[in-house]
């Protein structure tokens, strides 16, 4: 009996799983527009919680998803309280489809989902055939469950501990929350609550506050997720407790009319739990979504902001949380990549500064963010790696693919910067040289020139534009042309015998050819862009 509850706690939740990245998979890249556009109002936000929960099968999993938004800045608060609302409407789906007890054909449905994975080409047959053995898992781990559970319905102790939730409905909720929080998943542990029912073990009065207790330790997946995040993540996952707790605190005096009604809606006490569940959570949206604006003040006030200084080396994106969501991912490993691109942008366009001002202030800055730049290039591609394990689409792998390119010569062009333009600045600063003024118009033509092919390179990686990129390529040769003409000048000014050319030689000389080398980095960006069109 002991093996048969443990066996079918695990199936239940890998069915889950497995079911829920089957869905997303078929989703794709629909989550991301469906987060930025039906945010706009309390009512579509509402659907698109009850929708991207439908298809994750988890509505922990949506809240964390959306304490990782919160927390890198993608979103607020106040967005997020409508969404957290319809991803608690949206876990009553796996619960009602759980209710249907299909269980006799539980083997017909993993067969199927076996052969569509096995056998099929398409990626789309299988990410199918992968949610119908994850709910093939789900309907068999029932059986298993409501198997183990025979004995138990002669047993007189185990009977009067159920009966005993009826009366003591506070201690019903409290045990279902901790094993819902344990369980990552109310699902799982309603799930067990109807096994116990199709035994006879468990009436719906003594089911009911297990539901409750479930709604409220599903909160605790996000909660953890949220410590250490920043002040506006913490308020999304204690925003979730506060609709958990309101709701049971206001049901509770209501629980026996409650039962009652659900009662009323089906024979099968089964479909009864069911909607028991569907009942609460539609309630809180019905309640809640109307004051969605003072409930985020409220939270607000209970989380204040903490005043932080921001560390530029410490990745402000990578968020772990929705990795098993690759568009989603892909698009926070850009955003990181973007933040990369700038702070090599500034120092860039700086290093002219430290050459023209002898600014050894700046030049220690530069030098410090290419400790930066170095940091966030290996905790990108550590990310990227993660991501890798997880099945991509074409499209994903070539962004993918992209994303390792620009960080890898981002980090590069950050080396050139630090290890070769700052040691001859230094060299220039440190021995007292001037560059002749010609000389120093000329680096500043051709350092202008690289930095709007960078600046042109940038752009387009950010909005996908393989014209723009075919631009940077095309500027390549124009741009070692134009180093050319500038070397050839200088060997002029030499042949000229003019002092300060004579004494620079060597530097200006290394600036031109570091200036070509990072062009050369900012035309190997463009290629990928090229290629993913």
């Amino acid at each position: 009996m002991l093996f048969s509850l443990l066996g079918g706690v695990a199936l239940l939740l890998y069915g889950l799983q497995l079911a829920g990245d089957g869905l997303q998979g078929l989703a794709g890249a629909r989550l991301r527009s469906i987060l930025a556009i039906f945010t706009k109002n309390r009512v579509m936000g509402l659907a698109a919680g009850a929708f991207i929960t439908a298809v994750i099968q988890s509505s922990s999993a949506t809240t964390v998803m959306l304490v990782g938004f919160t927390g890198a800045g993608l979103m607020t608060l106040s967005q997020t309280v409508a969404l957290i609302l319809g991803a608690d409407i949206g876990t009553t789906l796996t619960v009602q489809l759980i209710a249907f007890q299909i269980t006799d054909y539980a083997l017909a449905i993993l067969s199927v989902g076996f052969a569509l994975y096995f056998f099929g080409k398409p990626r789309r047959i299988k990410l199918i055939g992968t949610v119908l053995f994850g709910f093939g898992l789900i309907f068999f781990s029932l059986k298993l469950l409501s198997d183990g559970m025979a004995p138990l319905k002669d047993n007189e102790v185990v009977r009067q501990m159920l009966l005993g939730v009826r009366d003591a409905p506070l201690w019903g909720i409290l045990i279902s929350a901790v094993l819902t929080a344990l369980l990552h998943s109310s699902a799982a542990t309603i799930g067990i609550a109807i096994a116990s029912a199709t035994q006879g073990l468990l009436p719906l009065a003594s089911a009911v506050p297990i539901i409750l207790g479930a709604n409220v330790g599903t909160c605790a997946t996000a909660w953890v997720a949220s410590l250490g995040s920043t002040a506006e993540a913490k308020r999304v996952a204690l925003a979730h407790i506060l609709f958990k707790l309101m709701g049971v605190m206001l049901l509770l005096p209501f629980l026996q009319p409650f039962v009652g009604y659900v009662g009323q809606t089906s024979e099968n006490i089964v479909r009864q739990i069911a909607n028991a569940h569907t009942f609460f959570n539609f309630g809180i949206a019905l309640l809640f979504l109307p004051f969605t604006g003072p409930l985020a003040r409220l939270v607000t006030s209970l989380i204040p902001e903490r005043p932080a200084v921001e560390e530029s080396s410490r990745p402000k994106y990578l968020d772990l949380m929705v990795l098993d969501t690759p568009a989603l991912a892909l698009g926070q490993a850009t955003r990181e990549a973007l933040r990369m691109s700038d702070i090599v942008r500034d120092m860039y366009r700086d290093t002219i500064r430290v050459f023209t001002e002898n600014n050894q202030e700046v030049q220690e800055q530069i030098e410090r963010k290419d400790d930066w730049v170095d940091t966030l290039n290996r905790e990108i591609k550590l990310y990227i790696t993660k991501l890798s394990a997880k099945s991509l689409t074409e499209e994903q792998s070539e962004r993918e693919v992209a994303l390792l390119s620009l960080t890898s010569d981002l980090e590069t062009i950050g080396d050139i910067i630090d290890r070769n333009l700052m040691e001859l600045a230094k060299k220039k600063i440190y021995k007292g040289l001037r560059f002749s003024d010609q000389g120093l118009k000329e680096i500043i033509q051709l350092h202008d020139r690289v930095g709007q092919n960078f600046e042109q390179v940038i752009s387009a990686f950010a909005s996908h534009d393989p014209d723009l990129a075919q631009r940077v390529i095309l500027a390549k040769d124009e741009i070692t042309h134009l180093e050319r003409e500038l070397r050839a000048a200088h060997i002029q000014r030499l042949h000229a015998g003019l002092p300060e050319s004579i004494e620079t030689s060597a530097i200006h000389l290394d600036i031109l050819t570091n200036l070509v080398r990072i062009n050369h980095h900012v035309t190997s960006i463009a290629y990928p862009i090229i290629e993913a069109k």
